[in-house]
């Protein structure tokens, strides 16, 4: 017995530190795939199919981590308007440019420009929004989201 547990005691650090280091891999592995994902617009959208045309907002979701304005259009004049979904860039900077969750309201009309989804035609990424009632500008230049009023409020 004595044999059993002293070669026991000799591997069990082993094990465990074989153990640890495999759940610190797959981690990792994991994360960064996940982070790497959730970064990559061209991964999830198509850059080379950009459609722009005029809608009306439907709702506003002002979430975490990215919100989205969800418009009405006929872009295609087939008579029948379809919902469509524009996520924009993470919530942080758009707060730090000024928006907020009354930014956009149901029934606002606005010109929208964005990047079809590569699994949803439906979905799109917002690169830019126009708002004539007020002249609000919203535009994804890079990485960084800019808003501006090209008309005094």
């Amino acid at each position: 017995m004595r044999r059993v547990t002293a070669r026991f005691a000799r591997t069990r650090p082993a094990r465990l530190e074989l153990a640890v280091r495999t759940i610190v891999a797959v981690a990792g592995a994991v994360l960064g795939a996940t982070a790497a994902a959730h970064h990559s617009i061209s991964g999830m959208y198509d850059n080379a199919k950009q459609r722009t045309f005029d809608a009306r907002v439907a709702e506003f979701q002002f979430v975490n981590p990215h919100p989205y304005v969800v418009v009405t259009a006929d872009p295609d004049s087939t008579g029948t308007e379809q919902r469509y979904k524009f996520e924009m860039d993470n919530r942080h900077e758009l707060v730090d440019i000024g928006l907020s969750a009354d930014t956009f309201k149901a029934g606002d009309r606005v010109v929208v420009t964005g990047s079809v989804s590569r699994t949803d035609p439906r979905s799109l990424y917002l690169w830019r929004l126009d708002r004539a009632a007020d002249g609000l500008h919203y535009e994804q230049i890079g990485f960084d989201p800019h808003i501006s009023y090209l008309r005094p409020q």
